[in-house]
């Protein structure tokens, strides 16, 4: 398998993470224009823009959390030169659990929905950090 086609679900998060900027600030220049937000308190704590705002900020936060682990091992597998079909199967899911999650997060944040997406991608960043253990001390290496 050609190794390389791992980065394109590591391309898709960080496209992700992009999309979730552009909401934020999108959603910031809205606040703005209606009038009412508190540019002096908002510097100081993020939690004094309104609730739609304060979804995606957390949702920018979230992204640094779990995908950093995700693509600190796609790069693993990519050096180990060990993606196969399962790894990259499994990488496409986190990203599109992450891509899901992330309209959960930042529209209704019903956790009920939200939260057995995250339960997917944590599955999946624990089967691929058990997956890389087991190939690193399966190879001695």
């Amino acid at each position: 398998m050609k190794q390389e086609l791992i980065f394109l679900p590591m391309l898709g998060q960080i496209v992700l993470v992009m999309l979730v900027y552009v909401v934020l600030s999108v959603r910031k220049r809205q606040e703005l224009g209606k009038g009412g937000v508190d540019l002096k308190r908002t510097a100081l704590d993020p939690k004094a823009w309104p609730e739609s705002v304060v979804k995606a900020s957390n949702n920018i936060t979230n992204q640094f959390e779990l995908p950093v682990l995700f693509l600190a091992l796609c790069l693993i597998f990519h050096q180990m030169q060990a993606v196969t079909t399962t790894v990259l199967v499994l990488a496409w899911v986190f990203v599109v659990s992450r891509y899901l999650h992330a309209f959960v997060h930042t529209t209704s944040n019903i956790i009920r929905f939200r939260l057995p997406l995250f339960l997917v991608g944590f599955a999946v960043v624990l089967a691929l950090t058990l997956m890389a253990a087991w190939r690193l001390l399966g190879t001695g290496a």
